[in-house]
């Protein structure tokens, strides 16, 4: 789980992650650059299960090489539904199976929450392994918006919708 003193490694990973993938990212690397480290503490396990839950981390030593959070919003109609956010692993750590143990972890957590029974996300359309990924997982697309994203070079880049029910806990 993502703590306090983990923040300035996680800016740090978030940073280059959307520096290096402007068109997989909701946010942008300019605007988040000029964020402190402890800007993300709103990143850290909540107590009263509103707004962010927790973030997953995965290290390699001393350094942060991936991480995931899970969300939940306050009202009482909506309260059985997580968001999947940030799902990020470091370029040189893809493709060796860590995006998948960072969801798989998530998604036990939030299926051992007795409230939690959906887990959704939004990935970019065009995102085939991320898409791939989450489908592996359970994730089926439930719709797209496109024209989400408009990148700086003014290029629109549809999201499409993925979501999972979850089991109720034994």
């Amino acid at each position: 789980m993502l703590r306090e003193g983990d923040l300035h490694e996680y800016k740090r990973l978030r940073d280059a992650m959307l520096s290096a993938h402007d068109e997989a990212f909701t946010s942008d690397a300019a605007s988040e650059r000029g964020r402190s480290a402890e800007s993300y503490r709103n990143r850290l396990s909540q107590a009263n299960g509103v707004g962010c839950m927790f973030t997953v981390t995965a290290w390699r030593g001393e350094q942060l090489v991936g991480a995931v959070s899970c969300e939940r919003e306050g009202r009482a109609k909506i309260r059985h539904i997580a968001h999947v956010v940030g799902m990020m692993v470091a370029d040189e750590q893809q493709g060796r199976g860590l995006g998948r143990a960072l969801l798989y972890c998530a998604l036990r957590l939030l299926g051992a929450e007795p409230e939690i029974r959906m887990a959704t996300l939004s990935v970019s359309s065009g995102n085939e392994g991320a898409i791939r990924l989450y489908e592996s997982l359970g994730f089926r697309r439930y719709g797209q918006l496109p024209g989400a994203l408009k990148l700086a070079d003014g290029r629109l880049i549809g999201k499409d919708l993925m979501a999972l029910e979850l089991p109720p806990p034994p």
